[in-house]
């Protein structure tokens, strides 16, 4: 059976992949002009940030009861962390879409979007290092396989 820890950590990689790639992808389309770079970069951010609800979801699930003590500190840093980076992804979100929809061409906008999403990936970076600093520091979600 899949716990909410096994989820969680199955569900973590696919939006820091995704944002980190359509960030990477927005900045190649900035630097040589293409738009074909910053159309992809939209459709990642989407996916990515699809991707940080659930990921959000499924960590809430996974640190039900462990709220006590070091442990729990640390799960409240990352767990707020996480929040913050799921709203600063899902206004960065909104933010590029209301660019598409409306056809906005705005230099200060398109600015402003590239820092919105340099700031989302700032996010990701901490929650993710915080997440990391949960398992190999707390051992959180951690089962050792003791022989009998």
């Amino acid at each position: 059976m899949i716990s909410a820890t096994h989820l969680h950590a199955m569900a973590i990689h696919f939006p820091i992949a995704l944002l980190m790639i359509g960030f990477l992808s927005e900045l190649v389309g900035h630097l040589i002009k293409k738009p074909f770079f910053n159309q992809v970069a939209f459709y990642l951010l989407i996916l990515g940030t699809f991707g940080t609800m659930v990921a959000y979801l499924s960590g809430d699930a996974a640190g039900e009861g462990m709220e006590e003590g070091t442990l729990g500190k640390a799960i409240g840093m990352h767990q707020e962390a996480a929040i913050v980076t799921l709203w600063l992804a899902i206004f960065t979100s909104l933010v590029y879409a209301a660019m598409l929809c409306f056809k906005f061409q705005n230099k200060w906008l398109k600015r402003i979007s590239f820092i919105l999403f340099a700031a989302v990936i700032t996010a990701v970076t901490r929650t993710a290092y915080l997440g990391g600093q949960l398992v190999y520091k707390h051992g959180a979600g951690v089962e050792l396989g003791l022989s009998d």
